[in-house]
């Protein structure tokens, strides 16, 4: 039986990616990104019609990946020097290196669904910092959160002989597959 609804952003994971010349990556183990909140990745690229015979005769699909905000509690220190390019120095300080290079990476999360959760993995992934900032404490302590700008762009997958962009694991995949989708980096082995 098939998710009829989807709600629920939880399992969010991030593995730093090294991008091979062909475009191919191998992936560190994921590790938690703890206080996920809610994200909102939208689809990159254009269709382009053709018209011929005055009608559209042919349409491209231009799908250059996704763009968008994974909002969190908090970013992990991990992340910020996994990910960030923040250096800790010998008395535990962060300290922001202006000249750090940018990091691959892949995001896994998942969304709950009346049946089961859907899995994903957007394969080749780069972020912003996240801003500065906070406010005051008034009568309540109101949580502020912190948003880092998510780009996710393809990676070629040789058993595919495909640049893929992202893969989702639903109810109908392998059980294996399902129950170890945040122990390394799902990567198809063919179609």
């Amino acid at each position: 039986m098939a998710n009829k609804i989807k709600y629920g952003l939880s399992n969010v994971y991030y593995a730093v990616a090294t991008i091979d010349a062909d475009g191919a990556a191998t992936y560190e183990t994921p590790v938690r990104i703890p206080g996920a909140v809610s994200m909102s990745l939208e689809p990159q690229g254009e269709n382009t019609p053709f018209y011929a015979d005055n009608i559209e005769y042919w349409v491209g699909n231009g799908n250059t990946g996704y763009s968008g905000d994974l909002e969190i509690a908090l970013v992990p220190e991990s992340f910020r020097t996994d990910v960030l390019g923040e250096i800790e120095d010998t008395k535990g300080v962060l300290v922001e290196d202006m000249n750090s290079a940018i990091v691959h990476f892949a995001l896994l999360f998942q969304f709950e669904g009346d049946v089961k959760a859907t899995k994903h993995v957007m394969y080749n992934c780069t972020c912003t910092r996240p801003t500065a900032g906070g406010q005051t404490k008034g009568e309540n302590v109101e949580p502020q959160t912190e948003t880092l700008t998510v780009t996710a762009t393809s990676v070629y997958n040789a058993a595919l002989d495909k640049d893929v962009v992202k893969a989702s694991c639903t109810e109908s995949s392998d059980s294996t597959t399902y129950t170890g989708w945040t122990s390394a980096v799902y990567q198809s082995a063919g179609a």
